[in-house]
C-alpha cells in the first residue's frame, strides 16, 4: 500500500513542478511526463503482487473531515482495475511527450501535464478509497482534470461544447451518487465502505438505480453516452486514450462496488444491465460504422465495449439469481478480462489516431488513403488494434468475448430466465461483432490502404520513435495477453471471485482455460510458421535483387483516388439499412445541366439520443434558469445573506 501512496506522491509533485515551470514548455513537459512513467512503475508493483496473491492491503490515516476518513484498501478488484491505469497512463506519458512538442509555445504545456498528473492520481484515488467522501474527493478531481485536457483545444467551438456538455454529465451524476452515498450511509451510519449495510427493499433499489445512472454517466453506456463522442475526439490524443481506455472503466468499477454494497440482488436489476448493455454494443458499433472522423469512429466503438462489458454483468447477475453459478462465473470473468482487453486496445487505437493527426494534419477518413507506405510502423500497430478490437485470435479481444461467449452458450437449454438471458447476450455480441469488423475494416482500410485523397495525405510521415514505442508496446501487449490468455483467468477469477463474492467463478473462468489454450497454441504455431518462413525468403534472397513490376491494374493505365471506394461508399449499404436509426442528412446536389460544373455531397449521422432527449430538456432547464436570474444580481452584500439565511434554515431544522 506504501507504494501505491509513493506514486500518488510522485504524480502530485509531478504536477506542482510542471506548474512551476510553466514558462519553460520542454522543463514542464519533461517533468510532467518523468514523475507520471516513475509513478506507474511505482504503482504497479503493489497492484500486480496482491492480484496474484488474492490478498488485500489497507492504511487508515488520520483526517479531520466529518464522516470522512482516509482510508485505502486494494484488495484483488482495485488491483485488476489499477494494473491498465498504471499501464496505459505511463504509456501515454510517454507518447504525449513526443506529441505535444508541436505545441509549445502555443498552448499551455504545464497546465495540461499538471492536469493529466492529476487525473491519473485521481483515478487511483477512486479505485483505492475505502470512503464514500475520499471516493468522492477522487471522482470529483477527476472531472476536473480531465475537463481542463478536453478543453486543450479551447479556441476550437467544438472543444468548448464539448468540454461543457463533460462536465454537465459529470455534474450530475456525481449528485446521483452523493444521494446513492447518503441513502447507503443511513442505513449503516457510516460512510466507510467496509460498514456498509445494504437497505432492504425499496431502498435498495433506489441506491441501485441511483448508482446506475451515477456511475452509467461516467462509463458512457446508452442512453447516457452523448458526452463521450465529443470529449474523446476533442482531447489530445494521449488524453483520448487514457480516458478511453482506463477513465470510463472508472464507472463500471463503481457499478461493481455497488453490486457488492448490495449482496442480496433483484432479477431485474441484471435485466436492466442487459438491456442496456445491449442497446450500447449495437448502437455503439452501429454509428461507429457511420463516423467520418477517425477519434469519433473510436469514440462510438468504447460505447459499444462499455455496452459488451455491461451486458456481461448484466449476464451475470440474472445468472446468478436463477441457479447458474457456472454461467454466472464465466460472465463475470468476461466482463473483467474485457476491462482490461479494452484498455489495452482502445488505448493502442487512439494513439494510433494521433499518430494519423499528427503526421497527415487530419483524421477525416475522406482525406486519408495511402498512409500504409508512408506510415507503415502506425499503419501496423493501427492494424493490431483493429484485430482486437474485433476479437480476432490471437489478439486479446478475443479472449474475453470468449468467456463471454461461452456463458452465453451455457444458457442453451436451460429453461426460463436464464436461458433467454443467455440468447439474447449471445446474439447481441455477435451482431456487435459483425458491425464492428464492419466498422473497422473500413477506418483501416479507408486511411491506410489506396491512393492519397488529400495532398495532406501524400505529404503524411511517420510518428516520432517516443510515439512508435507507445505503440508498439502496447501492441506487444495486445498479443502476448491474446495468446496468454488461459494464464489471466487466474487473476481475473481471483477478482471476480472477490467483487461479487462467488467461489465458482474460480472455477469457471479455469474450465475456460482449455479451449483458450487450444486456440492459443493454434496460432503460437501459425506464427512460427509465418515466422520460419520469412527467415528462410530472407536467407533465399540474400545477394540476390528481387525483380519489381506493376501489379494488375484492372486495365486502368492511371488511377487516381477518385476510382477508389471511400469511407462513406463503404458503409453505405448497412448505413442505409440502418436509416431509421441512423437518421443520417445530407446535402445533394442539384443537376439540372448535362455537364454540371462541381458539385459536392455530405452526409452525416446525426446525435439521436441529444437531438431528440437532452437538448429538448437542457431548453427548458434553461428557460426555467432564466426565469431566477434575478437572484444574480451582483451585490456581494445580498450574497452573504444568502448564506446566513440557508446557515440558519440549516439549523433550525436540526434542532
Amino acid at each position: 500500500m506504501l507504494l501505491v501512496l509513493l506514486s500518488l506522491a510522485l504524480l502530485l509533485a509531478g504536477s506542482a513542478l510542471a506548474l512551476l515551470l510553466a514558462r519553460n514548455p520542454g522543463r514542464a513537459q519533461d517533468a510532467g511526463a518523468y514523475y507520471a512513467v516513475a509513478a506507474s512503475l511505482a504503482g504497479l508493483v503493489p497492484a500486480v503482487r496482491v492480484l496474484l496473491t488474492g490478498e488485500t492491503e489497507t492504511l487508515a490515516l488520520p483526517w479531520s473531515v466529518p464522516l470522512g476518513s482516509l482510508s485505502f484498501n486494494l484488495d484483488p478488484l482495485a488491483a485488476f482495475f489499477l494494473v491498465p491505469v498504471f499501464l496505459l497512463t505511463g504509456l501515454a506519458a510517454v507518447y504525449g511527450a513526443d506529441y505535444l512538442k508541436g505545441y509549445a509555445g502555443k498552448k499551455p504545456l504545464g497546465l495540461a501535464w499538471a492536469a493529466f498528473n492529476v487525473l491519473t492520481a485521481a483515478m487511483v484515488l477512486v479505485l483505492t478509497a475505502a470512503n464514500a467522501v475520499l471516493f468522492m474527493v477522487g471522482w470529483e478531481l477527476m472531472a476536473a482534470a480531465s475537463f481542463l485536457l478536453v478543453l486543450f483545444e479551447h479556441e476550437r467551438e467544438q472543444s468548448r461544447r464539448a468540454a461543457f456538455l463533460y462536465i454537465s454529465a459529470g455534474g450530475v451524476g456525481a449528485l446521483l451518487l452523493l444521494a446513492a452515498f447518503a441513502l447507503l450511509g443511513r442505513s449503516s451510519a457510516s460512510l466507510d465502505f467496509a460498514l456498509f449495510s445494504a437497505p432492504a427493499g425499496a431502498a435498495a433499489s433506489a441506491v441501485f438505480l441511483l448508482g446506475l445512472f451515477g456511475f452509467g454517466l461516467k462509463a458512457g453506456f446508452v442512453p447516457l453516452h452523448v458526452w463521450l463522442p465529443e470529449a474523446h475526439p476533442a482531447a489530445p490524443s494521449q488524453v483520448s486514450a487514457v480516458m478511453s481506455g482506463v477513465m470510463i472503466k472508472t464507472g463500471i468499477y463503481g457499478l461493481i462496488r455497488l453490486l457488492g454494497f448490495l449482496p442480496v440482488w433483484e432479477e431485474w436489476w441484471g435485466w436492466t444491465l442487459l438491456a442496456a448493455g445491449a442497446a450500447s454494443c449495437l448502437i455503439g458499433a452501429l454509428f461507429s460504422l457511420a463516423q467520418h472522423e477517425l477519434k469519433r469512429v473510436l469514440a462510438y466503438s468504447s460505447i459499444e465495449n462499455i455496452g459488451i462489458i455491461v451486458m456481461a454483468l448484466g449476464l451475470g447477475v440474472v445468472a446468478s439469481i436463477n441457479g447458474s453459478p457456472v454461467m454466472a462465473g464465466l460472465a463475470f470473468a468476461g466482463a473483467l478480462l474485457h476491462v482490461l482487453n479494452h484498455s489495452l486496445f482502445k488505448g493502442l487505437l487512439f494513439m494510433g489516431a494521433g499518430a494519423v493527426l499528427h503526421g497527415a494534419g487530419t483524421a477525416e477518413l475522406e482525406a486519408l488513403g495511402g498512409l500504409g507506405k508512408r506510415m507503415p510502423r502506425t499503419a501496423a500497430f493501427f492494424l493490431a488494434g483493429a484485430a482486437s478490437a474485433c476479437a480476432l485470435p490471437p489478439f486479446n479481444g478475443f479472449a474475453g468475448e470468449f468467456l463471454i461467449y461461452l456463458g452465453a452458450f451455457k444458457a442453451l437449454g436451460q429453461p426460463g430466465p436464464a436461458g433467454l438471458a443467455g440468447v439474447i447476450a449471445g446474439l447481441s455480441l455477435a451482431a456487435a461483432g459483425a458491425l464492428a469488423a464492419a466498422a473497422f475494416s473500413r477506418a483501416a482500410g479507408t486511411a491506410f490502404l489506396g491512393e492519397p485523397r488529400t495532398e495532406m495525405a501524400a505529404r503524411a510521415h511517420e510518428a516520432g520513435p517516443l510515439m512508435l514505442f507507445s505503440m508498439g508496446a502496447l501492441a506487444l501487449l495486445c498479443l502476448l495477453s491474446g495468446l496468454a490468455g488461459p494464464f489471466l483467468l487466474l487473476p481475473v477469477g481471483t477478482a471476480s471471485a472477490a467483487a461479487f463474492g462467488l467461489p465458482p467463478a474460480l472455477a469457471a473462468a479455469a474450465s475456460a482455460a482449455q479451449p483458450l489454450a487450444g486456440v492459443a497454441a493454434g496460432f503460437l504455431v501459425l506464427l512460427a510458421m509465418i515466422a520460419f518462413g520469412a527467415v528462410k525468403r530472407k536467407v533465399f534472397l540474400r545477394g540476390k535483387t528481387p525483380a519489381q513490376g506493376l501489379t494488375w491494374d484492372c486495365g486502368y493505365a492511371a488511377p487516381t483516388a477518385r476510382m477508389q471506394y471511400g469511407a462513406s461508399s463503404f458503409a453505405q449499404p448497412l448505413t442505409d439499412f440502418f436509416q431509421p436509426v441512423l437518421r443520417k442528412i445530407g446535402q445533394y446536389p442539384v443537376i439540372t445541366e448535362y455537364f454540371p460544373a462541381r458539385a459536392s455531397f455530405s452526409r452525416e449521422a446525426q446525435a439521436v439520443f441529444y437531438n431528440s432527449v437532452y437538448r429538448p430538456v437542457a431548453v427548458r432547464i434553461r428557460d426555467l434558469a432564466y426565469r431566477f436570474s434575478w437572484i444574480q444580481h451582483g451585490r456581494l452584500q445580498l450574497y452573504i445573506l444568502y448564506i446566513v439565511v440557508t446557515l440558519i434554515l440549516l439549523l433550525l431544522w436540526k434542532l
